[in-house]
């Protein structure tokens, strides 16, 4: 192995297991270099800091608050290379075993010295192939949607998306304020927040705490002036209208109870 000290971002929301990390780190150094570059105390946070800590390897808790483990480890897929992974749990057995299938470290609190080692010694990238089995036994949607941007993360509240609208090989996250381009599959997306959102076009999803009303129009929005009548959303806090297509025009009558 490289004398290069493996970089190390701490990342759990109880204080006292940062400090039990650190000191099981420290008695690890002999044995494998590594220099401990920050902590954090949820995913939001070490997102924050990956710019400037540039860390190889996450000790990434896996129940936070804001933003759990899992849902942090996904997010790290937008960066190339994407730091490794190790997770620090006292998950049940059931889930360690999902971890260890897809190849995904972990460790299980309290942590010995010699595992942390040969887990460090091991440590890999999350691929999205390990990242789909663990989204699979976590069973829970994202907090936010990541953006990936020139090497960065950049984090969009999912409670400020207002619609999902796929353009090309593209989904656009638009908020009130800003809008972003996504490289994920909408029909994933709709999966994933179905509680959230609601599809009312082929390509948009719209965000139901966003829909103010719905209206009809002269003209049909998808075919243009002279093709009938037809429906537009009204979405809160935006001039914006958005069609809603024939197909989707089902969810009007849910809206109106």
């Amino acid at each position: 192995m490289s004398d290069t000290p493996l970089r190390i971002l701490i990342v759990d929301d109880e204080a006292p297991a940062r400090r039990r990390l650190r000191d099981v780190l420290s008695d690890s150094s002999a044995a494998l270099p590594l220099t401990v570059v920050g902590e954090a105390s949820n995913g939001k946070e070490a997102i924050a800091q990956l710019e400037a800590s540039k860390p190889h390897v996450l000790l990434l808790d896996i129940r936070m608050p804001v933003m759990d483990g899992i849902e942090t480890a996904e997010h790290l897929l937008k960066l190339e290379p994407a730091p490794a992974v190790i997770f620090t749990t006292a998950y049940d057995d059931y889930a360690i075993q999902a971890f260890e299938v897809n190849a995904i470290d972990y460790l299980l609190k309290p942590i010995r010295p010699e595992r942390l080692i040969a887990a460090l010694q091991k440590a890999r990238a999350i691929t999205a192939t390990r990242m789909e089995a663990l989204k699979s036994a976590a069973g829970k949607a994202r907090t936010h949607i990541s953006i990936g941007d020139r090497g960065r993360i950049l984090l969009v509240p999912l409670a400020d998306v207002v619609f999902l609208k796929a353009e090309l090989k593209y989904v656009t996250v638009r908020t009130l304020e800003k809008e972003y381009l996504l490289e994920e599959s909408l029909v994933k997306l709709e999966q994933e927040f179905a509680d959230c959102f609601v599809r009312i076009h082929r390509n948009c999803l719209l965000a139901r705490a966003y829909i103010e009303g719905f209206e009809r129009v002269d003209h049909d929005p998808e075919e243009g002036e002279g093709a009938g009548s037809g429906w537009v959303a009204r979405i809160r806090g935006m001039a914006e209208r958005l069609p809603v297509s024939r197909r989707q025009q089902h969810i009007i009558k849910e809206f109106k109870r």
